[in-house]
């Protein structure tokens, strides 16, 4: 199993790379080698190999035979017959032809979750962030060189991808975030003190949490950088998502996965607890 999975415009969509790698897992689950499953399902074990790497998509039909094969039932198989349907449908997203590769195949899997626990160190989550502060962020990391409707058009799409927490059954999200995210001037410090404010209206719903990692904290593992761990499902194991200035990565291999993991429980324990949290934020939106 790739360790990194880098986006790219073309090739086989997230979506795709994430059945044939729960698909290779079930079968080494199970103890099968690629021969041995080709053999239990009168197949070629080339086509067990072109699936697994992507190479040829998955039928509706072949993934029941491998579902039958390995004794996938229940909620699993269901997630996995809904998630090789949703492979070629088309999502609200795909109308902005313009978006990068890498930030489409994010909303992709976002809209399809379930949890998404998440640390922030410069920025608020896009999720949680208000119109104003999106259109501070998303101006100031275009820098001015692309035309006002484009900028219009992303903002648009931050703003859409946030009626994923207002669903019947909403995602659910832990945020951490960096107290230099909430320091940092976006746009205004009127910009800032209504985004705090909405960040404390959104942490009274049950299923949004929010915590704050302050200065005190000092050294934490994810000095490195922010990330967002998204959980899907009945489907295993959870895909570790980091945004570059070049590329969005995805890890899935399940060590890695398993190290994040463990970060943002650190993460969790080194934070201000929810109660707390929204007393710093109410401290930051009073004096900004």
């Amino acid at each position: 199993m790739e360790d990194w999975i880098m986006v790219a415009g073309s090739g086989p969509t997230v979506r795709q790379r994430r059945l044939a790698s729960e698909l290779r897992r079930l079968r080494e689950l199970k103890g099968f080698t690629g021969e041995q499953a080709a053999r239990r399902v009168g197949w070629q074990s080339s086509k067990i190999s072109r699936i697994e790497h992507c190479t040829s998509r998955v039928k509706a039909a072949d993934l029941i035979t491998l579902l039958d094969a390995y004794g996938v039932a229940g909620e699993a198989r269901q997630s996995l017959i809904t998630l090789q349907a949703s492979v070629r449908e088309h999502g609200w997203w795909d109308v902005y032809d313009d978006l990068p590769s890498g930030y489409a195949g994010y909303i992709g899997l976002e809209s399809d979750a379930a949890v998404i626990r998440c640390y922030s160190m410069q920025l608020v989550h896009g999720l949680l962030q208000t119109e104003d502060y999106a259109r501070a962020v998303i101006g100031a990391t275009m820098m001015s060189q692309e035309p006002a409707e484009k900028i219009d058009r992303r903002i648009e799409v931050r703003m859409t991808r946030q009626a994923t927490l207002s669903k019947p059954e909403p995602l659910n999200i832990h945020s951490i975030i960096d107290e230099a995210a909430l320091r940092r001037i976006m746009g205004d410090p009127g910009v800032m003190s209504r985004q705090c404010a909405h960040l404390l209206a959104q942490a009274q719903q049950p299923h949004v949490t929010i915590q704050v990692l302050s200065h005190d904290a000092g050294a934490h593992p994810a000095v490195v950088g922010p990330f967002a761990i998204l959980d899907f499902p009945g489907i295993h194991p959870d895909i570790v998502y980091i945004e570059t200035l070049a590329s969005s990565i995805y890890i899935e291999a399940d060590a890695e996965v398993y190290r994040y993991n463990l970060v943002f429980d650190q993460l969790c324990a080194m934070a201000l607890n929810p109660d707390d949290s929204l007393v710093f934020l109410h401290a930051i939106a009073a004096t900004t």
